[in-house]
């Protein structure tokens, strides 16, 4: 009787380790061929931002397009909080700003002595613009005229205040000679349409809705990141990319406004196989049209600008994609 005791919770352990390996992390130890299944968790970001429906389409993508994948998206605080996931083994491919991913794995900013060394890179895929936003009623024109301003350079150890510290400081500005205000995206929009703001750092896609809505009631005006600047910013930050945000983006502004911008990338760490990394990155841009469908940003898509602004290393497997002709 003991001896079938013992054979039974043998049995038992097993079992309970077999589930246990097809639930967090699956993708990282799994190879792309044969016929088991892929457990693949997507981190993505707030259910009304722009990661949470690409998630689900790419989650879409894999199932239907990579042999034995059972993908699935999941909401989560974004960038910061998707490196975190990444790392605790929670999630097998996260949606990270390239800028966030370059801190982690350096251990710079909001990672200070927290690196995450093991964090490879699938593809970029969209630019997210710094947006320096203001008002005509300000007289605000240029980032030199921003000095004495009440700034809203985003949430404390948020990526959009590392953007505005460092923007401002390839302008030769520093906190010491704005009115620093930390204020989280939303909360931006609403203190300059109530004038409590004179400018305001927002990192988003364009058109972004809340500047799009402070637009319909006062005159914007967005502020220049000029060439000679970027190329300053792109020296010492290369995770930033030059970009133009178009005339018309925006009810009123008329031109077209240089700019810099961090790109959307998706994330997975060392764990994850290259043979399953080539197969969900090919996948993807052999799909397009369903990311396309489930956001207006994923038009920016493509394969030949899917190593611009690489922050980190690449997933071998993403590597031979990019590689072939």
């Amino acid at each position: 009787m003991k001896a079938k005791r013992l054979v039974l919770a043998v049995l038992a352990m097993a079992t309970a380790v077999s589930l246990f390996a097809g639930c967090g992390g699956g993708g990282g130890d799994k190879k792309s061929g044969g016929g088991e299944k892929k457990f693949i968790n997507i981190a993505t970001g707030g259910t009304s931002g722009t990661y949470y429906p690409l998630g689900g389409a790419l989650a879409d993508i894999l199932n239907k397009n990579v042999k034995g994948a059972n993908a699935s998206a999941q909401s989560t605080g974004a960038s910061v909080a998707n490196v975190n996931l990444l790392k605790e083994g929670k999630v097998d491919i996260a949606f990270v700003q390239n800028d966030i991913s370059y801190y982690a794995v350096k251990g710079l900013e909001m990672f200070k002595g927290k690196e995450v060394k093991n964090l490879k890179a699938l593809a970029t895929l969209y630019p997210e613009t710094i947006q320096i936003v203001t008002t005509a009623k300000t007289g605000v024109k240029t980032l030199a005229d921003v000095k004495g301003k009440r700034v809203a350079v985003g949430a404390a150890g948020s990526g959009t205040e590392a953007n505005a510290r460092q923007i401002l400081e390839a302008a030769g500005i520093t906190y010491d000679d704005i009115k620093v205000q930390y204020l989280s995206f939303g909360e931006a929009a609403s203190a300059l349409k109530d004038g409590n703001v004179d400018v305001a750092f927002v990192t988003a896609g364009f058109p972004t809705a809340a500047i799009q809505d402070l637009a319909t009631q006062h005159d914007v005006v967005l502020l220049p990141v000029d060439a000679a600047m970027a190329d300053q910013l792109i020296k010492k930050y290369p995770y930033y990319t030059k970009i133009k945000i178009p005339a018309k983006t925006y009810n009123k502004v008329d031109s077209d406004v240089e700019a810099v911008a961090v790109k959307c990338m998706l994330v997975v760490t060392d764990k994850f196989s290259n043979d399953l990394g080539y197969d969900v990155v090919k996948a993807l841009y052999g799909n397009l049209d369903r990311m396309k469908a489930a956001h207006n940003v994923a038009k920016a898509i493509t394969k030949e600008s899917g190593k611009d602004g690489m922050s980190i290393p690449l997933n071998g497997g993403a590597e031979k994609f990019f590689n072939e002709k």
